[in-house]
């Protein structure tokens, strides 16, 4: 059942919020044990908003829009009465327990949503695995022996398992696209500074975003909705002018990336290419902002207790804490340029293409994956596709495209500013054609 089937069914009184609790509770004890997604569960918590809902509905009034629809959180959004753990348990460990939960928990469960748990991530949400040195790895529910990406894999995993029909998480460089792609299921980077960033652990702050997972458009689309303070109009797809991106986004691709690319753009009739010609340098600017200012945030903690941080981003903290101030203010004035480069791309196309991933996903502790005969890291480059877009602040809504005997691969649909209701439309249509989707839950209750 969707997130709206849920809602809806709530609302007409044909279900009740506590049995959709309780199903997803269900879940999750027997789902997790294999996925990991989830660092903590909140039964009773969510048992008590599920009453209220209840008590709601018997009463003759409206929950809202999404009526008994169990989410979950990655656990670097805060949750009143716990510490919030940012993947990072040991450091994080004698911070203050959450005053209040995270604002887009608390506009997800004032449309009538209810919180059952949060999920594992990278550490400081600087990774693209959610392979934890504390929490341990989150496994792919199409193949539990491969990532589910990161650093939102968590949330992903628990969304394409089935386990709870929605989940937010963050993207800084590409940690809500990537996991979508990598387990088959949608996911939205909204412009940046469209959500509300209060109550979630910062990293970078030139690029940190939020935003949901979902495992079909219509719920994407009624999750962004709700958590944005001005929702979008709905969107005509008359006339809308597409690309597909070339150049350095065609270059490093495995098959099951190139061929999930070349079927979306295919049943949209797109024969045009665009080119952006400093998407690599692109990459780089993103690259040394993230590590600059992700360094700086941590650089005191890193001097007094190093040894608590994950070993995966230890070294890359430190570097970029002492990271030479002129390669950041010149990766800062390059913003404006690959800014410029897109929006010379938006005058002839509204809607870019993309592969969201090289790949599908690794093994497990995989640290290296041959592409187009080059061995490469496989840790920092899940990612190629998605940093760059990161530097201009654009939104993307991630599409998955699984063929029979294959991983899941994703395709991102790339707009100007603040039209992700353009995105979202899109991505409905892919579905309804039957181009896109997340098919049928892969992982078994």
């Amino acid at each position: 059942m969707t997130a709206c089937d849920m809602a809806g069914a709530v609302r007409a009184g044909r279900t009740t919020a506590s049995a959709l609790v309780e199903d997803a509770l269900a879940r999750i004890a027997v789902q997790d044990a294999v996925i990991n997604a989830f660092t903590a569960v909140f039964a009773e918590r969510a048992r008590e908003t599920a009453r209220r809902v209840d008590a709601t509905v018997a009463a003759g009034g409206d929950p809202g829009p999404l009526a008994g629809v169990p989410f979950a959180a990655k656990n670097l959004f805060g949750v009143r009465g716990t510490i919030t753990r940012a993947g990072a348990p040991k450091v994080t460990a004698d911070d203050p327990p959450a005053g209040r939960d995270a604002e887009l928990i608390a506009r997800l469960e004032g449309a009538g949503a209810i919180l059952v748990g949060a999920t594992n991530m990278d550490a400081f949400a600087y990774g693209f695995v959610t392979e934890n040195e504390h929490d341990g790895a989150t496994a792919n529910p199409h193949d539990p022996e491969r990532i589910a990406g990161g650093s939102s894999g968590g949330s992903a995993a628990a969304v394409a398992a089935g386990m709870v029909p929605l989940a937010i998480g963050s993207d800084t460089n590409g940690s809500i696209r990537v996991p979508a792609a990598l387990c088959g299921i949608f996911g939205i980077r909204p412009t940046f500074g469209t959500l509300s960033l209060a109550g979630a652990y910062p990293f970078v702050q030139s690029f940190d975003t939020v935003g949901p997972f979902a495992r079909t458009a219509a719920d994407l689309a009624r999750a962004y909705d709700v958590l944005a303070v001005s929702p979008p109009q709905p969107a005509d797809l008359a006339g809308v002018r597409i690309a597909r991106l070339g150049g350095y986004f065609a270059e490093g691709l495995h098959d099951v990336a190139r061929t999930a690319v070349d079927q979306v753009c295919a049943a949209l009739g797109v024969g045009a290419t665009w080119t952006l010609p400093s998407a690599f340098r692109a990459r780089e600017a993103a690259f040394v902002i993230t590590a600059a200012e992700g360094g700086e945030r941590h650089a005191a903690a890193l001097r007094v207790r190093a040894r608590d941080f994950d070993v995966a981003i230890r070294d890359r903290l430190a570097a970029g804490a002492l990271m030479p101030a002129s390669w950041y203010v010149r990766a800062q004035r390059f913003r404006p340029v690959f800014a410029a480069e897109l929006e010379a791309a938006f005058a002839e196309y509204d809607v870019l293409i993309a592969p969201a991933t090289p790949y599908s996903a690794p093994r497990i502790g995989q640290r290296t994956i041959v592409v187009d005969g080059i061995e490469t890291d496989v840790r920092p480059n899940v990612g190629v596709f998605t940093q760059p877009i990161t530097l201009a602040g654009v939104p993307v809504v991630a599409v998955p495209v699984i063929a029979p005997g294959s991983l899941p691969a994703g395709v991102q649909l790339i707009g100007a500013a603040h039209t992700e209701a353009r995105l979202l439309a899109l991505a409905a249509e892919l579905e309804r054609r039957g181009v896109v989707g997340a098919g049928e839950r892969p992982v078994p209750v």
